[in-house]
């Protein structure tokens, strides 16, 4: 239903503003009726990881937003609100899970947490006198010099909610989170124009599931056109054979040279993987031998005559 990404400075109040907007959407759910919506927030403490292992160089850090990114895409619905509880401060970053948003056809927003960076660094050095998780020194210092700070014209930052946790008190930031919570679970329609649904487009949409039994027609009938062309070529002693029958409800194979094996099955793979494209946009593959191998003689045809 939606994906809702936590931004800000690290020991900003993100994990904070994350567990008070979950219980503010699982309170709204339950008022509201909808008991089947689930809220989940996704963070390096659920998936195991150290803040300071992970954020200890590029490497680790790159290999922290895939695991992150991997989780989300598995976990978006439309039965569940996915929080995002990192630091997201990569611009890029935030794109990568404005598309995943786009693809699954679900709702989507930023909520900030500006915290000035001294605050920050105060609220870290607290946690580590006490003996709570804290980042580094040279690891928090490098997280803040290179936060990229969200900016509501971009697609991928908007609609931004902007929490003030050093300086709003509790009524104030309520009232954001309030905010936020009515755009996620807003009942929409066609005259809604305050809550946007992200639209997934051929770029982002993953393949059309076809059943079962289309893939397997198309798997079957493109190779026995591909063991008649062989058993005809070997059946010709050497001679090139430059016809090749399959059915008498279908068009012949016009062959000019010898194909060998490897050829015809890169042509059965590009065929199949086109096939596959077009219905994207078209209509589906062909659900029956006879249409399938009709379509795979037509294209032979085309490729052989060109080649």
């Amino acid at each position: 239903m939606a994906l809702v990404v936590m931004c800000g400075q690290p020991c900003s109040g993100k994990s904070t503003a994350a567990i008070r907007l979950s219980e503010a959407l699982q309170s709204a759910c339950a008022t509201g009726g909808d008991q089947r919506l689930a809220i989940r927030i996704i963070d390096e403490s659920s998936l195991h990881l150290g803040r300071n292992q992970s954020y200890a160089d590029m490497v680790a850090e790159k290999n922290l937003r895939g695991v992150l990114r991997s989780q989300v895409d598995r976990s978006l619905s439309k039965d569940s609100i996915v929080i995002v509880d990192s630091l997201n401060n990569i611009k890029g970053y935030r794109y990568e899970l404005w598309c995943l948003a786009r693809a699954s056809g679900i709702r989507y927003c930023v909520v900030f947490c500006d915290t000035e960076v001294d605050q920050c660094r105060e609220w870290n050095d607290k946690r580590r006198e006490i003996g709570e998780l804290a980042y580094d020194t040279n690891i928090f210092e490098d997280l803040a010099r290179r936060f990229e700070r969200p900016d509501s014209r971009n697609r991928w930052d908007s609609p931004l909610f902007e929490l003030f946790p050093s300086r709003d008190d509790s009524e104030r930031t309520s009232t954001v989170i309030e905010e936020a919570v009515s755009y996620l679970t807003k009942k929409v329609d066609s005259k809604t124009r305050d809550v946007k649904v992200l639209q997934p487009t051929i770029a982002t949409q993953t393949a059309v599931k076809t059943e079962a039994n289309t893939l397997y027609e198309m798997d079957k009938a493109t190779q026995e056109v591909i063991n008649a062309i062989v058993e005809a070529q070997s059946s010709g002693f050497g001679a090139t054979v430059n016809k090749v029958t399959i059915g008498p409800d279908l068009p012949s194979i016009n062959i000019a040279r010898a194909v060998g094996l490897p050829e015809l099955r890169s042509l059965r793979r590009t065929f199949i993987k086109l096939a596959g494209q077009y219905s994207l946009s078209g209509p589906p593959p062909p659900t029956d031998s006879v249409s399938a191998k009709r379509m795979f003689i037509d294209y032979l045809n085309r490729e052989f005559a060109s080649s």
